[in-house]
């Protein structure tokens, strides 16, 4: 897009919610001079810790082999490449979300600001993956709206 004139190499920002939230910080530490900022609502952060939450759960041996093994884990983990993130970020999480436990935000933020990044979580109390109530909803619209056009303009 941006060699056809489409996008402004200097103005793009990804956002994503659950995988694509994944797919957003995994994006920024494979193309850290990509993106100006980033965006992830309820990502999966770290793909070890996603199989090991599934051990509990009669899901737990599709998870495993879903995800997988070996060297592929650490480096398809945003938490594992924080430190390849240079984009700041902006993470929402409901603090009851059963699909994505709230710990891969927590975690990510923590580990994007130890790397030295702008990192930021708002975590949505009694909140699940859906993050189904619209007042939380329009705080985080409005938050992303804020923080992209701080970032890149519109």
């Amino acid at each position: 897009m941006v060699l056809q004139g489409i996008a402004d190499p200097k103005r793009i920002a990804i956002v994503g919610w659950s995988y694509g939230g994944y797919a957003a910080l995994l994006s920024a530490a494979e193309q850290p001079a990509l993106y100006k900022g980033v965006v992830a609502i309820a990502p999966v952060t770290d793909l070890g810790m996603l199989k090991r939450e599934a051990d509990d759960f009669t899901n737990g041996r599709i998870v495993r082999n879903f995800v997988g093994s070996g060297p592929d884990v650490v480096e398809g983990s945003p938490l594992r490449r924080a430190v390849d993130i240079k984009a700041p970020v902006l993470l929402f999480h409901g603090d009851l979300d059963g699909n994505v436990n709230v710990a891969h935000s927590d975690r990510m933020v923590a580990a994007l600001r130890k790397a030295g990044d702008q990192a930021e979580l708002v975590r949505f109390r009694g909140l699940d993956h859906q993050i189904d109530d619209s007042d939380a909803r329009t705080q985080m619209l409005t938050k992303i709206g804020t923080f992209l056009d701080n970032l890149i303009g519109h």
